[in-house]
């Protein structure tokens, strides 16, 4: 890796100088101790969601759980008690409500942006950054974007959460929603295309599906963290057995190679909604779990590390989104003998973290995982930005009752089943990886022999991931530049 542009450095460089910005190491976003003491002692006195670009620091699994001024510990997590699951195996879920903006996702925009303010392919002065998403990858965007001197630009479709929407606003970005929900992404792609082609020397797409910043932020720093949960919480003859996670942009599954690395016998999961069986059945179709996209496979998935496929049913999550967070549901879990404590903190999971509870279970039952198998997920986000849905639901549905809060937790948890999956051959990932042909190389101009090396070259993914040791190193070189670093060491 190399400048890419000298010129459009130099600008960066003073940008940076002019709004106070210092980037993080991925090496520091792994493990915050490396972060220098009068840093921490400057974000003593900065709100998690604020603004300021310190909080580019904060991009981290180990911030403090606190609105302001907190500093660091360690991963945030929470065990679910066996009497909601229904199953024997420990599942584990990192939470990503202690990031800036209340998801992960602000580390999944930090690799794509960053990559190309420190080589000088992105100019701040001149571009903008254009985010296509199906929600929290522009929130997450827009947000870093702020913090690192540059102009964004949000695409999603128009039926995304109102919560997302307000806060875009309020960030002051420039917001195109385009037609569908949760399963429109080529609509997204062909607007931010729109975009691009109408002021080439402007919009700068950085598209979640493509850009390698997205899952090599997630093999760096959620890998690391998920395997010192590990270690942290297991017993004598406990194993790292499982990793779910939905599929979305693929960019979480980074985690999952660096996780097959130090585990082989890992299974890695990765789960669609039902009503869009894209990787079950070269399926279509529309569905409510926010937070994944589908229609397609993301050019930067890594499809010969995935083990299995598991289709989850809108219908559950939305079930068990009024279980988790209606006054009914939680006076059923209560019933059960969960601690109050735990129920509380359910309001932690977001849609697409009930998916991912959902499908942790499935796993667990299909290869019928025993007491000493943990199985590890993530809640991208929280209840925070889905209030309106609980709302929504309220007034299509009627109120909630202890009778519907019964069934839901039998149905949708003690009931759930193995159908709607499917454990990989070497065929069925070939016939996977095959369909990035049609989205990427057919409409979006990729090339079909890196479509090959892909899948003929053992060492593509690896030498991609690993690349952020070489960002650390430019970043450092950028922090130099600037300056401003010398204050804090």
């Amino acid at each position: 890796m190399r400048i890419k542009n000298e010129e459009v450095l130099k600008n960066t460089v003073q940008r940076a100088k002019e709004k106070n910005i210092i980037i993080p190491t991925y090496e520091e976003m792994k493990e915050p101790d490396k972060i220098p003491q009068k840093i921490k002692d400057e974000l003593t006195n900065i709100g998690l969601w604020d603004t300021h670009p310190r909080n580019l620091f904060r991009i981290t699994w180990k911030n403090e759980p606190k609105k302001f001024g907190g500093g660091f510990n360690g991963v945030n997590f929470i065990e679910f008690p066996k009497e909601l699951t229904g199953v024997k195996s420990r599942i584990i879920m990192l939470i990503g409500k202690w990031f800036p903006t209340g998801s992960h996702k602000v580390g999944a925009t930090f690799g794509p942006l960053v990559s190309k303010l420190i080589t000088g392919e992105f100019d701040p002065t001149k571009h903008k950054a254009l985010w296509p998403s199906t929600g929290n990858y522009c929130r997450g965007g827009v947000y870093d974007s702020n913090l690192l001197g540059c102009k964004s630009i949000a695409v999603l479709p128009e039926g995304m959460s109102k919560e997302r929407f307000d806060w875009l606003k309020s960030m002051g970005a420039e917001i195109y929603p385009t037609p569908g929900s949760e399963s429109n992404v080529r609509e997204v792609f062909d607007k931010s295309e729109e975009l691009k082609r109408q002021n080439p020397d402007e919009v700068f797409v950085l598209n979640q599906f493509e850009d390698f910043g997205n899952p090599i932020w997630h093999y760096a720093v959620t890998g690391p963290a998920m395997e010192e949960i590990f270690n942290k919480v297991k017993r004598k003859d406990d194993k790292l057995s499982g990793l779910f996670l939905t599929q979305g942009s693929a960019g979480t599954l980074g985690s999952g190679n660096y996780l097959k690395e130090k585990f082989p016998n890992l299974k890695v999961a990765a789960g669609e909604a039902l009503q869009c069986p894209t990787l079950l059945l070269n399926g279509y179709g529309a569905h409510r779990i926010e937070g994944i996209g589908d229609k397609h496979v993301p050019w930067i998935m890594d499809v010969k590390n995935l083990d299995i496929v598991v289709d989850i049913d809108d219908e559950d999550c939305v079930r068990l989104l009024r279980l988790f967070n209606e006054e009914n549901g939680k006076k059923f879990l209560h019933s059960l003998k969960i601690s109050e404590d735990f129920i509380n903190n359910l309001e932690l999971l977001g849609i697409s973290s009930i998916a991912n509870l959902i499908g942790s279970i499935k796993i667990s039952k299909y290869f019928n995982f025993k007491e000493n198998d943990i199985v590890i997920t993530v809640a991208t986000d929280s209840m925070e930005l889905y209030r309106s849905r609980v709302i929504e639901l309220q007034e299509e549905r009627g109120a909630y009752s202890l009778i519907q809060a019964e069934r839901d937790y039998e149905n949708a948890l003690i009931s759930q089943n193995i159908e709607w999956m499917l454990e990989l051959s070497y065929y069925d990932k070939r016939r996977i990886h095959n369909l990035k042909y049609f989205t990427w190389v057919e409409q979006r101009g990729k090339r079909v022999d890196e479509l090959e090396e892909q899948w003929n070259n053992e060492n593509y993914f690896k030498e991609k991931f690993n690349s952020y040791k070489i960002w650390d190193d430019l970043i450092r070189e950028f922090n130099e530049r600037v300056g401003l670093i010398n204050n804090y060491l």
